[in-house]
């Protein structure tokens, strides 16, 4: 009962790497799934911030030529004919200013919707993972724990029998046993005596003891 114990053990043993294993899998798994949408969101997120940077600087520079219109229209009242050719060319300056900052501003915002839409399908995504994770792991305990138990239940049935095999044993019953399977005999062998072969009168009786003394156990 003991060896089976002990083999009991092992077996259990062996379940637990496995599961291990299965578990240590499932962690890894998780983890590409996880370093996927990361790498996703950290690209779109540098793309956000590349073009929020560049659409600033276009309107800093949109911003900033908006008083010098208005002062070369001022003069340009007074000085029509000096002024023309540089009104002209700060219109068209101002006009691709405006166009390239409302262009800027129309990317920068569909960057950001998908940037939003990214946003949410990733946490959604990890909230399922996680939801997964507890899933699996509490799962994999409840497992465990049974597992245990039940090799704690076979264990003492198998404790059980011990027991009761160590209550049926008797020690005179054993030595009876033995001696009743191992005995040669009740009594003591005869005790060797001498004889003097080179004495002339050997038709003498030899000396015995009159007695045979049983043994006792």
């Amino acid at each position: 009962e003991i060896d089976n114990v002990g083999q009991g053990h092992i077996q259990l043993a062996q379940m637990l790497r496995e599961e291990a294993k299965k578990m240590e899998d499932f962690r890894e798994k998780q983890k590409l799934h996880r370093k996927k949408i990361e790498l996703i969101m950290d690209a779109i997120h540098k793309n956000r911030n590349l073009q929020y940077k560049k659409t600033m600087e276009v309107m800093k520079t949109y911003c900033c030529s908006l008083p010098y219109r208005d002062l070369v229209f001022c003069f340009s009242l007074s000085y029509f004919w000096q002024l023309f050719l540089k009104l002209a060319q700060t219109k068209s300056a101002l006009e691709d200013s405006d166009r390239s900052y409302q262009q800027n501003v129309t990317t920068l915002e569909k960057i950001r919707e998908e940037w939003q839409k990214e946003h949410i399908k990733a946490c959604e995504f990890f909230e399922s993972q996680e939801c997964e994770r507890i899933n699996y792991f509490r799962n994999a305990l409840w497992l465990h724990v049974n597992q245990l138990s039940l090799d704690c239940v076979q264990n003492d049935e198998k404790y059980e029998e011990i027991r009761k095999s160590l209550e049926m044993c008797s020690i005179e019953k054993d030595v009876d046993f033995f001696v009743n399977l191992r005995k040669t005999g009740s009594l003591s062998p005869a005790p060797v005596v001498y004889e003097n072969y080179y004495n002339t009168q050997r038709n003498a009786p030899a000396v015995r003891s009159p007695i045979t003394v049983p043994i006792s156990r």
